[in-house]
C-alpha cells in the first residue's frame, strides 16, 4: 500500500465509511492480537451522537488508512482512541491523527492506547501525554472448577426483562458506578444501544432480587470467535446496590455469571477493571482471574 494520506473530519459517517472503518479494526486487531478501538466507540460509529467527530485517514489508492474518533459530549474534556491500518504504519498517519485531534480537543484531553504498544507510547512521549490511567483485562479458563454461587436467603436470581426491568438496573447502575467516568451516569439510550446490538441476550443480565427490590445485576456478554481469537465470555458490568453491600453478593453473582458462560459452551471468560482498584482485583485473584492485558490512557 502507498501513497500519502489526507484528513477529513465528519460528525457522521455514510454506511460505507462504517464498513471500512470495521474493516481497518479487523485488520489491526489480525496484527496485533487485540481490538483497536472501545465498544463505544464501535457504537458511535453506527449511531450519530452529539459531541462526537470522526477523522478520517485516506491514502492516494482511496483506501482508508487510519481512523480518530473524538468525543467532546463532556463539554470540558475530549476523550479520543485511534487505529491505523498495519499496512500503512510507519507513515506518520499516527502522528497526524493524534495532532489533528490535538487542535480539535476542548479542555483535558485524554487518549486511549489498547494494549501496551511501542508505537503509541512514542507517540505519546513526542506529544507531551502523561500515562493517567491503566484499564486491566482480567482471563480466567472456565474448565478450572467454580465455588457454588451462594445467595442470601430470600434473594432469587432471574434473567433481565427489557420490558419491565430497566429502570431498576439504571438505579442500581448508577448508584453503583456513579465515581467511574464510563459506566456512571447511564440513561436509556446507553441501554437501548446495548438491547440492538447482535450479541445482547437478556438470558445472560442476571438479576439478584429481593421482595420485588433489585440488588444487584451481572450482566454477561460473549464475543464471537473473530480476528481476536476463539470465542470468549465477558463479565461486561457487574454492579450491587451500595445499600445491599456486605451481602455476599458481588461474589454470588460473578460466579452465576461464570456458570452460565460455562453453560452456553466458552473456554474461558475475561473482564476489565481499573488497574488501580485493589479491592476488586483482589476479588477477581481470588476467583482465578489472572491479569491479560493493559490498556492505558494518556492525557494532556
Amino acid at each position: 500500500m502507498t501513497g500519502a494520506a489526507t484528513l477529513s473530519t465528519s460528525d457522521r459517517l455514510d454506511e460505507a465509511e462504517v464498513a471500512a472503518v470495521r474493516t481497518l479494526a479487523d485488520a489491526a486487531t489480525a496484527a496485533d492480537g487485540i481490538e483497536p478501538l472501545s465498544e463505544q466507540v464501535m457504537v458511535n460509529l453506527r449511531h450519530a451522537r452529539a459531541g462526537v467527530t470522526h477523522l478520517v485517514a485516506t491514502g492516494a489508492d482511496g483506501t482508508i488508512s487510519g481512523y480518530a474518533q473524538l468525543d467532546s459530549s463532556g463539554g470540558d474534556a475530549t476523550s479520543a482512541e485511534l487505529v491505523v491500518h498495519p499496512g500503512y504504519r510507519r507513515r506518520g498517519i499516527g502522528t497526524a491523527l493524534v495532532e489533528a485531534a490535538l487542535a480539535a480537543a476542548t479542555g483535558t484531553f485524554d487518549v486511549w492506547a489498547h494494549g501496551e504498544q511501542p508505537g503509541a507510547e512514542r507517540i505519546a512521549a513526542t506529544h507531551g501525554l502523561n500515562a493517567v490511567r491503566e484499564l486491566w483485562q482480567m482471563r480466567r479458563e472456565l474448565a478450572e472448577p467454580l465455588p457454588p454461587a451462594s445467595f442470601p436467603e430470600g434473594v432469587t436470581l432471574r434473567a433481565f426483562d427489557p420490558a419491565h426491568d430497566e429502570a431498576e438496573f439504571l438505579r442500581v447502575n448508577n448508584a453503583a458506578f456513579d465515581w467511574h467516568p464510563e459506566q456512571g451516569g447511564w440513561g436509556h439510550e446507553q441501554v437501548a444501544e446495548r438491547e440492538a446490538e447482535a450479541w445482547f441476550d437478556p438470558a445472560g443480565f442476571l438479576l439478584a432480587v429481593e421482595d420485588g427490590r433489585l440488588l444487584g445485576y451481572h450482566w454477561t456478554k460473549v464475543h464471537p470467535a473473530g480476528p481476536a481469537g476463539p470465542a470468549i465470555g465477558e463479565v461486561y458490568v457487574l454492579g450491587v446496590d451500595p445499600a445491599a453491600h456486605g451481602r455476599g453478593l458481588g461474589g454470588a453473582l460473578t460466579i452465576a455469571g461464570l456458570e452460565h458462560l460455562r453453560e452456553k459452551g466458552l473456554d474461558a471468560v475475561m473482564l476489565y477493571v481499573e488497574g488501580d482498584n485493589a479491592p476488586a482485583v483482589a476479588v477477581y485473584r481470588k476467583l482465578g482471574f489472572t491479569l491479560w492485558r493493559k490498556h492505558v490512557m494518556y492525557r494532556r
